[in-house]
């Protein structure tokens, strides 16, 4: 596994391990079998992991923190903060104030057993709050020693800009694909190269559209978010299917599979 450096010296596996999946939206969760699989990643190299204190109400940074309650030392951590669900799981919004963050970084901590967390992420911006207040209360949690480093998600140009000046940020992560190219054009790729930001891809592989796996929609089960995502829906699953389709086929002409194709 190569190596990665993110912003101002965290240095990551190349490929990270995104969890959310296994807490809810991709279909049943199989607990026992997602450790497995984390326990199975770190081993050849990927300690990188990434969830949310949001991902399954707060379940899934419970089993990230099992997963590596024996091997901390050796996981670069990052969870996030900022979209906000009821107690039925209902989508409230997003909230950026300084009180909630340091509420919201206590209970991560606590769901994940662990003393601090190396990258904190900015789930979402708060358009009500301005981002020098929210970066600074991020700041306080790193002065504080309960993070070690300043992430934000789907933070416009001019929005990264102005956090940077409060504290270094040392990563971005939005959307990017073979499908999702909006970083090569929307000014993020070039702001972080800037500034000396990391950009964590999310979703490279397309929820798992771009390894070829779906052939139609009846392949996902009937619990699973994606059948409400317009990418799987109706006629887009089929423009869409040719993308995996290409993709298939160049990857038996270097001999690897569609998943190692997209991702590299």
């Amino acid at each position: 596994m190569t190596h990665r450096t993110l912003g101002e010296g965290l240095r990551v596996s190349a490929l990270g391990l995104g969890c959310m999946g296994m807490s809810e939206l991709y279909g049943p969760r199989n607990d026992d079998e997602s450790i497995k699989v984390i326990h199975r990643a770190t081993e050849l190299g990927m300690f990188f992991l990434d969830t949310a204190d949001v991902y399954g109400m707060g379940h899934n940074e419970q089993l990230v923190g099992r997963a590596i309650r024996d091997r901390r030392d050796k996981i670069v951590l990052a969870t996030k903060f900022g979209n906000v669900r009821g107690a039925e799981g209902k989508w409230l919004g997003i909230n950026g104030r300084p009180e909630y963050i340091r509420r919201a970084c206590d209970a991560s901590l606590q769901r994940l057993g662990v003393e601090h967390v190396d990258l904190y992420f900015q789930h979402r911006v708060d358009p009500e709050v301005p981002i020098e207040e929210t970066i600074g209360a991020m700041k306080q949690l790193v002065e504080g020693g309960k993070v070690r480093h300043i992430g934000m998600s789907e933070a416009a140009p001019e929005t990264l800009r102005r956090a940077h000046k409060v504290h270094p940020i040392t990563a971005l992560q939005t959307e990017y694909s073979l499908w999702t190219r909006d970083p090569e054009v929307d000014g993020g790729f070039k702001t972080c190269r800037e500034l000396g930001i990391g950009f964590v891809a999310y979703s490279p592989l397309g929820r798992g559209f771009l390894t070829g796996r779906f052939k139609s929609t009846d392949d996902l089960p009937s619990d699973d978010d994606r059948k409400r995502h317009p990418r799987f829906e109706g006629e887009n699953f089929e423009k869409n299917k040719r993308i995996t389709d290409a993709i298939e086929q160049v990857a038996c002409e270097k001999g690897c599979k569609a998943s190692q194709l997209a991702l590299a």
